[in-house]
């Protein structure tokens, strides 16, 4: 019988998660199925009892759900710490957050290290929580800048409750540009394509020479940020890795086997070739 997982979320017009995941059960051998299952925000209740009473394994949780479905399902502590759930068991109604992990499982395959480090996170919505989580369990010093600071004053608070060692303070962009940067990471949408001209690095403000960028946008490949990053003498990174990797750690807790990351890789890099 073929166990079937997927992805939730509205609307749910184009995803990489099927592409990547089907790729690696068909790699391995697996009699799996991974498909789109756009819920409207007003039956997710609903939509999750449905696949949940028809035998599926897991889903993956994305725009708007990943706050909302916490309160059917039992989060687990780093998913409560991160506010949001990403991934859930079915089979025992769990959910946790795999985009903390995604993301420092792709820096550190980058040779990047973070212990000490001082990184300025631009965002402070669901991923950047993600971020800081993840930065500040790994001993970095994290700057955050968002358009509204009490939002990110807020955030740092309610991290501080699962770490009371979180090194994080919240600044202007202008502010935080003015101390020693060795990495940023865009955790915000802006230069996704279609606006691909867009930065979140604001005009008029100094870029820091020879920093590392992370920019969670993987479309395009190449966004605005990473090449100002690499006018300056930097080094930029896409986002590719943290959507394969944040998949991969879904895809070895639902089969229980590794995932094989260089076949995701593949999957998602074809796809996006398409356009």
């Amino acid at each position: 019988m073929t166990e079937k997982v997927g992805i939730i979320g509205y609307p749910l017009t184009y995803s990489l998660s099927p592409a990547m995941h089907n790729a690696a059960f068909q790699a391995l051998g697996l009699d799996w199925e991974y498909e789109l299952m756009p819920i409207p925000p007003d039956i997710l209740r609903l939509g999750l009892r449905e696949p949940a009473q028809h035998g599926y394994i897991g889903l993956n949780v994305t725009i708007p759900h990943k706050q909302a479905v916490m309160q059917f399902v039992r989060a687990d502590e780093l998913a409560r710490a991160i506010g949001a759930v990403n991934t859930i068991d079915l089979r025992t109604n769990v959910g946790t957050n795999t985009d903390m992990s995604g993301l420092i499982d792709d820096l550190n395959a980058h040779g990047i290290a973070l212990n000490g480090a001082k990184v300025v996170v631009l965002g402070a919505g669901g991923a950047a929580r993600a971020a800081v989580y993840g930065l500040g369990q790994s001993g970095a010093q994290i700057t955050v800048v968002n358009r509204t600071l009490e939002t990110a004053r807020t955030m740092i608070a309610n991290l501080m409750i699962y770490n009371r060692n979180l090194n994080a303070d919240v600044m202007t962009l202008d502010e935080a540009a003015e101390h020693p940067i060795d990495l940023i990471i865009n955790c915000t949408s802006v230069g996704m394509s279609p606006n691909v001209d867009e930065s979140p690095w604001i005009e008029g403000v100094p870029f820091p020479y020879g920093v590392t960028v992370y920019d969670m946008v993987y479309r395009p490949a190449q966004t605005r940020l990473m090449t100002q990053a690499e006018m300056y003498g930097g080094r930029a990174i896409g986002g590719v890795g943290m959507l394969v990797r944040q998949g991969a750690a879904a895809f070895q807790l639902w089969t229980g086997i590794d995932a094989p990351i260089d076949v995701m890789f593949d999957a998602v890099r074809s796809q996006l070739a398409k356009g």
